[in-house]
């Protein structure tokens, strides 16, 4: 198992990152990035623990989809872990990602999100960090424009 951790801060209030982010992000996000996301689904339970979100890329994205595992909501202390357990294309010989999130309050009503993300190979397979590298780079550019919408039309959401 491999492991990384990332930091990020963001002038968004912690409560407000927390739903926009990860409660809200099948309504929010395909909203704010319809360039690059189709469309987030729940597809099993209630979005709750337990259940499967699908988030579908636009056509001509190197990805076509991501099924997310949440596995852990909690609202009071903002913490939400989830693992993604399959996409298309799956990266070959892992058998998943999970992410544990948490956000905390930092600086004048701005937001520090703390991530652990932990890779599970089967077996003996080795993992392509270069890979791994590039998608937590998407990732990032995804939340600073997210960040950018949200701050320049704070009232929207």
């Amino acid at each position: 198992m491999g492991s990384r951790v990332n930091e990020v801060s963001s002038a968004i209030p912690p409560q407000k990152l927390f739903k926009i982010f990860l409660l809200d992000s099948h309504i929010t996000i395909p909203k704010i990035l319809p360039q690059t996301i189709k469309s987030i689904d729940i597809i099993e339970g209630d979005g709750g623990p337990g259940s499967i979100v699908q988030t579908n890329f636009v056509e001509g994205s190197d990805y076509k989809y991501v099924k997310n595992k949440v596995e852990v909501v909690d609202t009071e202390k903002l913490i939400y872990h989830y693992s993604t357990i399959g996409g298309d294309p799956w990266m070959e010989g892992l058998d998943k990602i999970s992410y544990e999130v948490q956000i905390e309050a930092h600086g004048d009503g701005g937001s520090i999100c703390k991530s652990t993300i932990k890779y599970f190979p089967i077996g003996d397979a080795k993992i392509d960090m270069d890979q791994i590298k590039v998608g937590e780079d998407q990732a990032m550019a995804m939340f600073k424009v997210v960040e950018s919408h949200i701050l320049a039309n704070p009232d929207a959401y």
